[in-house]
C-alpha cells in the first residue's frame, strides 16, 4: 500500500495472507517451489518500497472506500510481513539447496502463522508484543 495513512484495511491484509496460504499449498501440492517466489518477492516490495502488489491489485476489489473497513496497523503488519519474509525465503533456500526438513518446516510454518491470522489470531502481533514487553522491562529493572 502506497499512502501515509497509519492503517491497512483488513481485507487486503487478508488477501496477502491467503496468497501465501495458497502458495505454500500450491507448492506442496505441484512440486513448484519457484511459486513461493510470488508472496516473498510481495512481501520484500511491500517492506522495502512500500508497495505490496498483492494488495494493490486486491484493492480495486474493495466495495466500500477503503476507510469503511476495519482497520490493521501498518506498523505491525510490517513486523509480521519481515517474519513471513524470513520464513518464505528459508524455505525457498530449502527447496532450492534440497534441504527438504527446512523446506518443509519453514513453509509450514508460513502457512499455519498465516492461516492462524485468517481465522483471526496474530502470532506475528503476539510476538511483537512480547518482544515490546521485555524490551521494556530488561530497561526498567533496578
Amino acid at each position: 500500500m502506497n499512502n501515509d495513512s497509519p492503517s491497512i484495511p483488513r481485507p487486503l491484509v487478508r488477501t496477502n495472507q491467503w496468497v501465501i496460504v495458497l502458495s505454500v499449498i500450491l507448492t506442496w501440492v505441484t512440486g513448484g517451489y519457484w511459486i513461493l517466489a510470488v508472496p516473498l518477492i510481495a512481501g520484500l516490495m511491500g517492506v522495502l518500497f512500500d508497495f505490496n502488489p498483492v494488495m494493490y491489485a486486491a484493492k480495486a476489489f474493495l466495495k466500500k472506500n477503503p476507510s469503511a473497513y476495519a482497520p490493521e496497523d501498518k506498523g505491525q503488519q510490517k513486523f509480521n510481513q519481515v517474519l513471513a519474509i524470513l520464513f518464505l525465503l528459508a524455505a525457498l533456500v530449502g527447496y532450492l539447496m534440497h534441504w527438504t526438513v527446512l523446506a518443509y518446516a519453514a513453509s509450514a510454518m508460513v502457512c499455519l502463522a498465516a492461516s492462524i491470522a485468517i481465522l483471526g489470531f496474530c502470532i506475528g502481533c503476539f510476538i511483537h508484543y512480547q518482544w515490546t514487553q521485555y524490551k521494556y522491562r530488561s530497561r526498567n529493572r533496578t
